[in-house]
């Protein structure tokens, strides 16, 4: 089961890398994350793990298992009968705009199953997120007023 989101911001794909790749300060622009905890250190590289609380979910622990730096990253969560694959992309649009996609993809039957039952909230998360990093990046990159 694959949700996905995306949204333009209006600011050079490298601003907007990052702010998103900085992911222990997701909870500062986004409210559908209580925390991200670092636990291998706090830059994005294969291997390293995330433990990641959001309101109504339990912790889970993700580890990035595809890696595009500047453009793209892949983290993965797996528990018995399921997989969540989370893939965050960065894609220029031009100097000073960006496309942002995010997807979310459920795997396996307790995965499919969990997927179908927490498509609304994930949809809402997704958005949660887009519409936060939209804003952090516009308001931090754009000129004073």
């Amino acid at each position: 089961m694959i949700t996905d989101s995306s949204v333009e911001v209006a600011v050079p794909a490298a601003a907007v890398w990052a702010v998103y790749a900085d992911v222990e300060r997701w909870p500062e622009w986004t409210a559908s994350i209580t925390r991200i905890e670092a636990l291998d250190g706090p830059e994005l590289a294969i291997g390293k793990r995330f433990a990641i609380k959001q309101p109504r979910l339990p912790r889970l622990v993700w580890e990035i298992s595809e890696l595009e730096p500047g453009a793209s990253w892949t983290w993965r969560q797996g528990s018995p009968g399921g997989l969540t694959l989370a893939v965050h992309e960065v894609v220029p649009l031009g100097p000073e705009r960006t496309l942002v996609r995010q997807r979310i993809d459920q795997r396996g039957p307790v995965g499919t199953l969990v997927g179908v039952l927490m498509r609304g909230l994930t949809r809402k998360y997704l958005a949660m997120e887009a519409a936060g990093l939209k804003a952090r990046c516009e308001h931090r990159v754009a000129p004073p007023a």
